[in-house]
């Protein structure tokens, strides 16, 4: 019995020896970093195996989580960028020598959604001399902590709010006496996890208003100012102790003072001189200042005088033909920028000049033009006086005319070919109408020295047989061509 149970024990050991025992030493535990449970997708984690009282061996791990695709060698594993599929149950054990401990505990990590933040506001207007608290804030949930929160104010895009800009409450909080768009986002961990942006708030401030009586400084007048503070726009109902400032700009906008204006009113200025001014109100002690008002552009009338002209002139185009309108200005050499304006379907360059080629009654309408100065953008001509642009779609058709229709013996034929408005610039083209009998239509022959006259008659000496003529027009740089005219026939006895 004794060597039996000497061989027994003897087993056991040499089993142990060989196969290691399956769990011996301290109990693991799994850890995350940050000590979170609940992290949001898009965090990075790092899920650890810690074994306590393991100090100085040398310790290989095995996971419980099929995703980890780690070394057995490693004790954590860093996951950058989580998703959802990294979520789930983890837990580890270690081997040191030839013995494994327990396994530990099951740890669970949850990946919420992205979180979004939200911005309140106390109040949703700047009343004159205070502020507005803005709150910001993430899900409170038990993994909403070690937020630190950015704020962001629109001026053509949105820029980080600075100690400029606000008063730092705490972390979650800030006091602005700005107006304008607002919203916020929270941000953590090594590198830097952000929120979704909050919803953007609107902070309302009082705002200035400039009026002017006019857009243009005339020859030798002036243009008057008016600024306000709506009083629905402050907190106040009475507007009466605002103070204005006025403002024009010249590389940036100077305070405008006595020499530049006539102070007529405390709301109220009275100017000379063109160009692009803002107005704001302010009040208190330190004085309180109202948002700048919208600019107003004033331009100064200089004493040229454009004329639109058309070339050629004539009182009535056709369709198809080329014309050119010209925006005249006189006096002195200076350089123009050109301004157009007219009631047809087009709209002409911002060039002296403007070339219809092919033209059609969609360009006809009234045009005028007015110059302002390369030099000085402000300054300004009046508007020219308006001319009217006629297109017909209409081609014309001369009618032509032959005298006598009956031949006499020895006498001469004068052709005469009448177009509408006569005076505008035709030349004339003559040809004899040869019958083709077997198209059963006419051939046009030019007769000698028919091409291009100047004058709208034509003679033919020492016709002896019937005969039938026709004429055309043309006119213009490339030169339009009327229709052909009927034929008309003198007739041999």
């Amino acid at each position: 019995m004794g060597q039996s149970l000497l061989c027994t024990m003897g087993f056991y050991l040499l089993s142990t020896v060989i196969y290691g025992n399956a769990e011996a030493g301290p109990k693991p535990t799994v850890t995350l970093q940050p000590s979170r449970t609940h992290i949001y997708s898009g965090e990075t984690v790092t899920v650890r195996c810690e074994i306590q009282g393991g100090e100085g061996a040398q310790w290989t791990y095995e996971w419980r989580a099929e995703k980890l695709n780690t070394r057995q060698s490693s004790n954590e594993y860093r996951i950058i960028k989580v998703t959802e599929s990294d979520g789930g149950e983890y837990r580890c054990r270690g081997r040191s020598s030839s013995s494994w401990t327990e396994w530990s505990d099951i740890t669970t990590l949850t990946i919420l959604h992205k979180p979004k933040a939200q911005l309140r506001a106390d109040r949703t207007a700047v009343p004159a001399g205070g502020s507005v608290i803005l709150t910001c804030s993430v899900s409170v949930s038990s993994s909403s902590s070690g937020w630190k929160y950015y704020w962001y104010r629109y001026d053509k895009y949105y820029k980080l709010v600075t100690l400029r800009d606000g008063v730092f409450l705490s972390n979650r909080q800030i006091s602005v006496s700005e107006g304008g768009l607002y919203r916020c986002r929270g941000g953590r961990g090594e590198p830097v996890y952000y929120t979704e942006y909050s919803e953007t708030i609107k902070i309302d401030k009082p705002k200035a208003e400039l009026r002017a009586d006019r857009t243009a400084v005339p020859v030798g007048g002036s243009v008057t100012l008016t600024c306000s503070v709506n009083p629905s726009s402050s907190s106040s109902s009475s507007s009466s102790r605002w103070k204005y400032y006025w403002y024009r700009y010249d590389s940036y906008y100077k305070l405008v003072t006595s020499p530049d204006a006539v102070f007529l009113s405390n709301g109220q200025i009275s100017v000379s001189e063109g160009g692009r001014y803002s107005c704001r109100g302010g009040r208190g002690e330190p004085v309180y200042y109202t948002e700048d008002s919208e600019s107003v552009w004033i331009d100064t009338t200089v004493s040229n005088r454009p004329v639109v002209t058309l070339y050629p002139n004539w009182s009535e185009i056709y369709r198809g033909e080329t014309i050119t309108v010209r925006c005249e200005i006189h006096g002195g050499d200076t350089e123009w920028d050109y301004e157009w304006e007219t009631n047809s379907t087009i709209k002409p360059p911002n060039q002296s000049e403007y070339r219809i080629r092919s033209a059609s009654s969609s360009k006809s309408g009234n045009y005028r033009c007015k110059g302002r100065m390369k030099s000085s953008q402000h300054k300004t001509t009046e508007w020219s006086d308006s001319v009217t642009l006629t297109v017909s779609d209409n081609k014309p058709r001369p009618v032509l005319t032959v005298s006598p229709s009956w031949l006499s013996p020895g006498a001469s034929v004068t052709l005469n070919c009448e177009v509408e408005h006569p005076s505008a610039g035709w030349s004339f083209y003559w040809y004899k109408a040869v019958p083709d009998l077997s198209q059963k239509s006419s051939s046009y022959e030019l007769l000698p020295d028919g091409s291009g006259t100047a004058q709208d008659s034509y003679i033919i000496h020492g016709q002896t047989h019937t005969a039938g003529y026709v004429c055309r027009a043309g006119r213009g740089d490339p030169e339009y061509h009327t229709d052909h005219s009927q034929p008309k026939f003198v007739w041999s006895a």
